[in-house]
């Protein structure tokens, strides 16, 4: 598609603004090809003519569509421009408040001048293990990728932060070093990252000052390399720095600052320490005066100066060198005001006594006189001889700021010096990642040396930026294999021959420095001489001599060439060098020992480098010449030097990009200059970079996101099943220029603007589709609702109008019959009427009519006689007035007509003369006459008919005569008629009148008689109605004052319930974080106890070296390790805690004192541990000698009993403070709580007594444990003292090797006991109980037929038992299924018919294929079985054939009734079994290994009863109980209790495993509780179990040990399933399509975006459903408890909740209506599965409520001032940070939604600003929610149980 084609009608535009830069306009007509101007409407509402360049002739910029503004990566956007990067980083900036954004390679990152809550600890844990492009832009992203790259490639890394002063270029370097601290943690307890971070303040206070544009600007260049072993944790650092700006030390601009280290000093002169350095207010000195702004707002000179000397004691710089830097530094300070009297214009000299001279020579150690004659003389030498020659004042100054510029300097390398030697390591590095923080593009008014060496710098930097974007474009083509077409872009290389190539800026430079006389102005002459109009990037100003201009890659900057040369030499008198090596101050001669030395601290460092940026000093001796020559290397030519070094380093790393932006000059937060900011990006390489992009194919889309984008697009009939060849199809179809297009291997690259044409066309097609859905939807409504509008109308009109019609039937039956009746009635009423009426009327007719037939005749005979009179009146009137009429007017005919004619006359006279004129009327003559005679004619006939009307209007006017007489004559008689009225009517007018005063007298009567009556009504009403006010108004009174009583009651009924379920709540919270912080503390007590295992593990391991040198590591050791076990090897010992601290732990309030002490006592192990392994190498000879173990071992025996005895300390001593401490918690709770709360009979009262009395039997038991141990030990020292007797141990090797062997207390208790029963006398000599021995005899025979009879009891009692739990185990079954057929009944009936049947149906199906499945497999196995019996029956056949008969013929009848009768009488006689298990001592071991150590869960689980290994221990404890035994039973417990934490510490990291010993230890718990005895645990026991209660032993102590096991096992179970479950969450909840088609694919830029469309490797939402499942039934298997299973099951929905919410906080890209509409079909799955498994009462659903209302915040409306109340008032579970970020972060997918506005989001912050929660942005995914056992009594009885032999305990026999 042609460009052109783009710039139609309401296209939008940018065109450029002196103000704004750009400005957005919009097209109002479509562009034709060779139009000169555009019709553009602007957003400000006016109308502009835009003409375009005539000859360019380029178009204005387009802007990209609003869904791809706010992108995360610049290059994502169709159209790259430098107006579409500066809108894209402004809205993100301004109104999603975002301050990192991708452009490609690059993060450029905006200084919010703010501190925002984005670099924590979370956000950390949240970037790392991270895809760049799945996170939004981030300086940890960056920092990530880095340290993944490192070890992913072999290959060191580099992050090159650039920018302006105050864009925050240090603070970003700060926060990547700050990252590698965290992420890597250090491979010794050194505390490397420590260090690294703490060397920050000290280079910010030496290096840092305050500047017109930034309060702490860096004013050197520093690049750090951070080392990594191995295994990639830090080992040490170095530290490189460029170009000090030393000239600040002596000179700073108004408004400025010196460094800080300064005003620092001076902030803390009253301090003891420095009194000797006699400093004082910073204003009292010359070079910290000068800007006149020694104070920063918001800055402390005085802390920082603590926190400057903290980190160098940190760092190892002792207190006595950190006096001396102090010193120095106070010293450059009182040279400043060394003043300069001169004598003569070429000499001059310090007043004597000068007290600042003074100071500052006492405080260097230096001679006042001596130092006095050459600050104001210098030494000239010459090849013969030397002059001591005076200099005048102003070279004195100068020449004493050289010197201060000089001691500083010197003074700075040698921090660096310390600092890398603190950060040095001894350890090889592997790899490292340098942290290049350095000065960016600089211009000013005034530019001079330092501008242009930092400018020069740049260049070098963005030629080698410019180089890698274009070879990463390279290699993606190739990668691609597109064809690869040379993209032009800027090439910096004549600009950097400019400056350092031969007879460059610089050797220029260099060489006027050697001359004699050179001087600046000599300078710029050869300047102009060799490069004007040579060099198209050189120029020389026009009103200027002294000055030149460079064209650099940003801009052109002009430099003014005063101070290059002195700068340049950096000019030092040597005899003053020689005074300051000559001091007593030991320090001072330090810092200028050697040059090479002094110059390079890094010199020393283990890559050997050269070395950077360092001031040359004067050498202490040797001839003038080689003085001259060590000084040659000027200032210039170190830079250069050090600057190519830099980029030898960063070629041999892959370096990333950070480049930050100013965004305004004034420190304004959140506000955006577009000037400035669009000169910073074209300064720092981003343009060039959108630019290289844009030349290419800046847009890329793989064929599947393609696919998935567009298909929109295509029709059915172009999809195919290879994406490739549907997308090329399609491409070819829509985009008809094929070069704007590239198909690679996996990718569609796209030129720019396409993608832009491409989402057009997409918006058009949908649009038209929306459109059409809209018409087809809406329509359907209306005729729905219509069809719901006519169904009620026609329901509403057939009631009506059968309403209507009954009544009218009614009507019409009454009327008829009323009709019927008023008809006869009528009828005979009118009959009677009629006929009186009749005979009246014929006789008045008949007198009437002969009266009118009489007046009738008269009158016509009057008539007639009148009408003959008018008739001849009339005619002789009509006649008169005809002739008078005609004779008038045939007078006027001939007056007129004979004018006429005398007038037409005189006109043929006079045409009668004339010949012509008689010739033109002659012709056509004949005519006229015919026309003339047709015209006669026509008359005569108009005449004719005129006459006619005439007479037919006469005789209509002679009849309307006689009309109007006839009615005159009627008038007349009327009018006499009317006189004759009228004379009536004033006779009755009168009458009128008088009747008329009489009725007004009456009315008046009346009147006031009803006036009377009125008024007293009125009384009376008003009495009445004053009663009735009064009678309700006391009504009223009542019922408030009761409504008021009954409300009071109500209220403070309310007020002390609420109050106190407040209270309680209050109670049970404190109960909850006591709990959770109780079990904090054990699993801290469980590590350390591991850790400790795991050390003296390795402790013996050392010792038992075989050779020297040599590291054997266990290999039975599994490797994938869980969270608190390490490795053997003592690297990963010190590693593994650092790598797998929780943030839980922080969060939760911890015993700090018991930590930090079992912290620091771990840490005095593993220091004691060094110093043995050191012991044990400088005697490895004498340890492959026996002597020298024999006489070593006592000595590490002892150190280990030592540390036994410390550590009972510390626990006996914590454990009395926590009891004291909960004491006092009972007392302050006893004596402030509100009295009905801590009632004793109140409930929160019981349930606190019983939380704290159980804490204080935890620490009662913990007590015991201490004894315990303390007597084990005791046990111990007894068994190494007694080690020289024979018969229990003849070799004290031996018994060392097993004591270390044994892993913990318990075993070494078990071994004290067995040395113990071996040293006994031997037993007697039973065969010697008489001579003969008789008694022996009959005692061996009675045992034998003991034996026989007990077997064959045992064997009929086992059938017995084996038929009983058959029968048993099928009653159980008939009654689940009559339990499910009930439920199924129960269902039913509440179903309708329809569902009920086929429930019904589904339900027989169902247990119809249960049952052939069972029946299924009994057959396979009688099938075996019957397969196995006619094997054994063919080979038996024969052998049984011919024995049948012997034995038929032997055996007798009675025998054979008798056999079947002797088995079954044994077991009657047997006893009951009793529910114990007895084993022997020596099988205790065996036990343990048996049904701990080596069982299979897998096994168990299947095919035994749930929680068997726990029945069985506790039966064999009953057995122990039973016998008294304590030390049976304490042995069993305490190899129990280690035998499961040995499993849990070799197979942690197995699900099954750590739920099987879960569920098997609350079980274990729970039987110690059913059968203890207690009342309260024995209400659902049976009498047979009550019975089998323990009687001898209370074993409450170990049921506490036994719930701490289960809460650490709780909590590594919580960590498996974290560990299982965190790959597959951000996948399946976020990025999968769950419902496929409404996430729109987005286009994507450089950074790689993980797809939402799921591969074959991708976690879907089926895969943790899956994994939920496999968890739930593992668990079920197991037989874990059901509240158990709720615990785990609400802690796996947090850590689903918690880490899609955390996900969808940092990823824009997830932010849309469509993800909402994805995350919450995805929770009501989650939802879904929790219904399925009847756990919604678990709290897991609550857990997940974040989540729900962030997914519900983004489809919600977000525009009015209801739509934000309502956001409020629906998003409680959710932080005020929270709900802003999820708006800020809200992106349209698709052009039909909008940008949530910043007006809106401020109306949500200013209703939240008093709500009262976390400013925490990320929930914490480590959190462990407290675990609680409640008590589970098992109905299973114990004497039933049987014991598998599969489990291999034959051993254990049944009691």
């Amino acid at each position: 598609m042609a460009a052109s084609e783009l710039y139609t009608k309401f296209a939008r535009v940018w065109i450029p603004d002196p103000e704004e830069v750009w400005k957005s306009a919009e097209l109002l007509k479509d562009y034709k090809p060779g139009d000169k101007v555009l019709l553009l409407h602007l957003e400000e509402g006016k109308d502009l003519e835009y003409r375009l360049d005539p000859k360019t002739k380029e178009l204005p910029h387009l802007r990209n569509p609003d869904i791809l503004v706010g992108e995360n990566d610049l290059t994502a956007l169709s159209y790259l421009h430098e107006p579409a990067v500066l809108h894209n980083l402004r809205v993100r900036f301004i109104d999603s408040k975002l301050i990192y954004t991708y452009c490609g390679i690059v993060l450029v990152a905006i200084n919010p001048y703010e501190q925002l809550p984005i670099y924590g600890e979370d956000i950390i844990n949240a970037y790392s293990g991270q895809n760049m492009g799945d996170m939004d832009p981030h300086i940890f992203a960056v920092a990530e990728e880095a340290y993944k790259q490192m070890a992913r490639d072999e290959r060191n890394q580099s992050i090159i932060v650039s920018g302006e002063s105050g864009a925050g270029k240090t603070v970003s370097a700060k926060y990547a070093m700050r990252y590698f601290a965290t992420v890597s943690g250090s491979a010794s307890e050194a505390n490397v990252e420590e260090k690294v971070l703490a060397s920050n303040p000290i280079m910010e206070s030496i290096g840092n000052a305050k500047t017109t544009r930034n309060d702490n600007s860096s004013r050197f260049g520093k690049y750090i390399e951070i080392g990594f072993d191995k295994r990639y944790r830090i080992i040490g650092a170095n530290m490189r720095t460029y170009l000090l700006e030393k000239s600040r030390v002596v000179f700073q601009a108004e408004e400025e600052r010196n460094y800080h280290i300064f005003y620092q000093l001076c902030a803390s002169a009253k301090l003891p320490e420095f009194k000797m350095l006699r400093l004082g207010n910073a204003d009292n000195f010359h070079y910290t005066k000068q800007g006149g702004s020694p104070v920063i707002e918001g800055v402390d000179d005085t802390k920082e100066m603590a926190h400057t000397r903290q980190a160098c004691t940190l760092l190892g710089i002792s207190e006595s060198y950190q006096m001396g830097i102090f010193r120095i530094l106070a010293g450059i300070l009182h040279l400043g005001n060394v003043a300069f009297t001169s004598r003569d214009s070429d000499s001059c000299t310090i007043p004597p006594k000068h007290e600042p001279l003074s100071i500052f020579s006492d405080l260097m150690g230096v001679d006042y006189e001596e130092m006095c004659h050459w600050l104001c003389h210098r030494k000239l030498a010459t090849a013969t001889e030397t002059y001591i020659k005076p200099i005048s004042k102003l070279q004195a100054t100068n020449a004493r700021d050289a010197l201060a510029k000089h001691i500083y300097a010197k003074l700075f390398n040698w921090i660096v010096d310390h600092v890398n030697q603190a950060l040095h390591s001894a350890v090889k590095q592997h790899s490292f990642i340098g942290v290049l923080d350095i000065y960016g593009f600089e211009t000013f008014e005034i530019n001079s040396f330092e501008q242009f060496c930092i400018n020069y710098a740049n260049e070098k930097l963005q030629q080698q930026f410019n180089m890698h974007v274009f070879k990463l474009e390279q290699e993606e083509y190739m990668k691609e294999q597109i064809p690869w077409t040379l993209i032009d872009f800027y090439d910096n290389q004549p600009c950097i021959n400019l400056i350092e190539s031969k007879l460059g800026i610089l050797d220029l430079l260099d060489e006027e420095c050697k001359m004699p006389k050179g001087t600046d102005d000599t300078w710029a002459q050869k300047l102009y001489n060799t490069h004007l109009n040579k060099c198209a990037l050189f120029e020389k100003p026009r009103l200027s001599n002294k000055a030149f201009i460079i064209q650099h890659f940003a801009d052109k900057v002009e430099y003014q060439c005063e101070g290059f040369l002195e700068k340049n030499k950096d000019t030092v008198f040597e005899e003053q060098i020689k005074v300051l090596k000559s001091s007593k101050f030991k320090m001072l001669p330090e810092l200028f020992q050697d040059d090479e030395k002094a110059i390079s601290p890094t010199s020393a460092t283990s890559s050997g480098r050269m070395p950077l940026s360092r001031t040359p000093a004067k050498p202490t001796k040797g001839r003038p010449g080689q003085t001259a020559k060590e000084h040659k290397k000027t200032v210039g030519h170190q830079f250069r030097n050090s600057l190519h070094l830099l980029m030898e380093t960063l070629n041999a790393t892959t370096p990333h990009y950070v480049r930050c932006i100013k965004p305004n000059d004034f420190k304004f937060p959140f506000t955006f200059d577009e000037k400035r900011a669009v000169q910073q990006l074209r300064a720092c390489g981003v343009l060039e970079t959108i630019r290289i992009s844009a030349a290419g194919f800046p847009s890329r889309w793989t064929y599947q996101e393609f696919f998935s984008r567009y298909r929109v697009l295509m029709k059915q009939k172009d999809v195919l099943s290879d994406r490739k060849q549907t997308c090329k199809n399609v491409l070819e179809k829509l985009i008809l220029d094929k070069d704007k297009y590239q198909f690679g291997k996996t990718k569609i690259f796209f030129r720019a603007g396409q993608v832009a044409y491409l989402e057009k066309l997409r918006a058009d097609k949908l649009r038209a589709a929306c459109i059409r859905i809209q018409k087809t939807i809406r329509g359907w409504l209306l005729r729905k609702k219509y069809l719901r509008m006519r169904k009620a109308a026609i329901t509403v009109q057939r009631y009506v109008r059968g309403y209507q019609a009954r009544c009218y039937a009614k009507f019409l039956r009454r009327t008829k019959a009323a009709t019927i009746i008023q008809k006869y009635w009528r009828m005979y009423i009118v009959r009677r009427k009629y006929k009186i009426r009749r005979m009246a009327t014929i006789v008045l007719q008949s007198y009437l009519r002969g009266y009118l037939a009489r007046n009738r005749y008269r009158k016509m005979l009057r008539e007639h006689k009148a009408v003959i009179i008018q008739k001849w009146v009339r005619g002789w009137l009509a006649r008169t007035r005809y002739k008078r009429s005609m004779h008038a007017i045939i007078y006027l005919q001939c007056c007129f007509r004979r004018m006429m004619a005398k007038r037409e006359l005189k006109k043929l006279k006079i045409e009668a003369r004339s010949v012509e004129r008689y010739k033109k009327l002659h012709i056509g003559m004949e005519n006229k006459i015919m026309q003339l005679q047709r015209k006669v004619d026509e008359q005569n006939k108009d005449y004719k008919c005129l006459m006619e009307k005439l007479t037919t209007l006469e005789g209509i006017y002679n009849s309307e005569t006689e009309k109007l007489r006839s009615d005159l004559e009627r008038l007349q008689l009327s009018e006499e008629e009317a006189k004759v009225a009228t004379g009536r009517v004033l006779s009755l007018q009168e009458e009128i009148a008088k009747l008329r005063k009489d009725l007004e007298q009456t009315q008046s009567e009346k009147k006031s008689i009803e006036e009377r009556a009125d008024k007293y009504k009125q009384e009376t009403e008003q009495l009445v109605s004053n009663l009735k006010e009064e009678n309700t108004l006391l009504k009223q009174e009542k019922e408030a004052l009761n409504h008021l009583i009954v409300e009071q009651a109500k209220e403070m009924t309310e007020t002390m319930e609420k109050k106190l379920v407040e209270e309680t709540k209050q109670l049970e919270l404190d109960l909850n974080d006591e709990r959770l912080r109780y079990q904090n503390l054990l699993n801290e007590f469980s590590r350390l106890e591991e850790r400790y295992d795991d050390l003296k593990e390795e402790m013996t391991l050392m010792v038992n070296v075989p050779k020297p040198g040599h590291k054997r590591t266990d290999s039975t050791h599994s490797s994938n390790e869980s969270e608190y076990t390490f490795s053997s090897e003592i690297a990963e010992t010190e590693d593994m805690p650092l790598r797998t601290e929780e943030p839980s732990e922080k969060k939760v309030p911890l015993d700090m004192s018991l930590f930090l002490k079992l912290q620091k006592r771990v840490t005095e192990l593993e220091q004691e541990k060094q110093v043995m392994q050191d012991e044990l190498d400088r005697k490895e000879e004498q340890v492959l000698r026996s002597k020298a173990k024999e006489e070593e071992r006592p000595q590490i025996r002892g150190a280990e009993l030592e540390y036994e005895s410390l550590k009972r300390q510390e626990l006996e001593s914590e454990n009395k403070k926590l009891k004291n401490e909960l004491n006092e918690l009972r007392k302050a709770l006893s004596e402030k709580s509100a009295p009905e709360v801590t009632a004793p009979g109140a409930p929160a009262y019981r349930v606190l007594m019983e939380q704290l009395t159980s804490v204080s039997e935890e620490l009662d038991v913990r007590k015991e444990e201490v004894l315990i141990l303390r007597s084990q030990l005791v046990s111990q020292k007894e068994a190494i003292q007694h080690k020289d007797d024979k018969n229990t141990m003849t070799d004290s090797t031996i018994l060392l090797e097993d004591v270390q062997k044994m892993k913990d207390k318990g075993e070494i208790a078990q071994a004290y006991i067995g040395l113990k029963e071996t040293n006994r006398s031997p037993a007697m000599d039973c065969h010697e109980l008489n001579e003969d021995g008789e008694l022996w005899l009959v005692y061996e025979g009675l045992k034998q037929a003991n034996r026989l009879l007990e077997s064959q009891l045992q064997s009929q009692k086992r059938s017995h038992e084996n038929e009983a739990e058959a029968l048993r185990g099928e009653i159980q079954s008939l009654k689940e299924e009559n339990n499910r057929q009930q439920q199924l009944l129960a269902q039913n009936l509440q179903l309708p018919p329809e569902a009920r049947i086929e429930a019904s149906l589904q339900h027989e199906i169902t247990r119809l294929t249960n049952e052939n499945l069972d029946l299924m497999e009994q057959l396979e196995k009688q099938d075996k079985t019957v397969r196995k019996l006619k094997k054994q029956l063919k080979v038996f056949a024969k052998k049984i054939g011919e024995l049948e008969v012997g034995q038929m013929e032997n055996i007798s009848p009675g025998q054979i009734i008798d056999e079947p009768i002797r088995p079954v009488n044994i077991p009657r006689k047997e006893k009951d079994f009793q529910g114990m298990l007895e084993y022997k001592k020596e099988d205790e071991q065996k036990l343990v290994k048996n049904l701990i150590l080596e069982l299979k869960p897998r096994g168990v689980a299947v095919n035994l009863i749930p929680g068997l290994p726990a029945y069985i221990l506790f039966m064999c404890v009953r057995h122990a109980d039973y016998l008294n035994d304590d030390q049976k039973v304490r042995s069993l417990l305490t190899s129990t209790i280690n035998s499961i934490k040995k499993v849990l510490k070799k197979r942690g990291d197995d699900f099954e495993t750590v739920s099987f010993w879960l569920s098997n230890t609350c079980r274990f718990l729970h039987c110690l509780k059913q059968y203890s005895g207690e009342e309260g645990f024995m209400k659902h026991n049976t009498s047979r179990q009550n019975e089998h209660c323990l009687t001898n032993f209370d074993l409450a102590e170990y049921r506490q040990v036994l719930s701490d096991l289960a809460i650490q096992i709780y909590q590594q179970l919580v960590r498996v399933l974290e560990n299982i479950l965190q790959p597959m969450i951000v996948s399946g909840m976020l990025e999968h399509e769950t419902i496929q088609g409404v996430s729109g694919v987005k286009p994507t830029g450089l950074r790689k975006r993980t797809s939402s469309i799921a591969d074959e490797g991708t976690y879907t939402l089926d895969s943790i459903l899956r994994q939920l499942n496999s968890f739930h039934s593992v668990m079920c298997q197991h037989g874990m408890d059901p509240e158990l299973i709720k615990q785990v099951v609400k802690q796996m929905f947090y850590i689903v909740g918690a880490i899609t919410l955390n996900n969808l906080l940092l990823r824009k890209d997830m932010c849309s209506w469509s993800k909402g509409m994805q995350i919450r079909y995805n929770v009501s799955q989650l939802e879904e599965w929790l219904r399925d498994k009847n756990l919604m009462n678990s709290g897991a659903k609550e857990t997940l409520e974040p989540l729900i209302q962030a997914a519900q915040l983004l489809q919600v409306k977000k525009k009015t001032d209801d739509d934000a109340e309502a956001i409020c008032s629906m998003c409680s579970a959710l932080t005020t940070a929270q709900i802003v970020k999820v708006l800020n972060l809200y992106t349209p997918v698709n052009e039909f939604e909008e940008r949530v506005s910043v007006s809106f989001i401020r109306t949500i912050q200013m209703r939240l600003r008093d709500r009262k929660d976390s400013p925490q942005l990320l929930m914490d995914a480590k959190h462990i929610f407290p675990v609680t056992f409640p008590f589970n009594p098992s109905s299973l009885a114990l004497e039933t149980i049987q014991i598998p032999a599969s489990l291999g305990l034959g051993f254990i026999s049944r009691v």
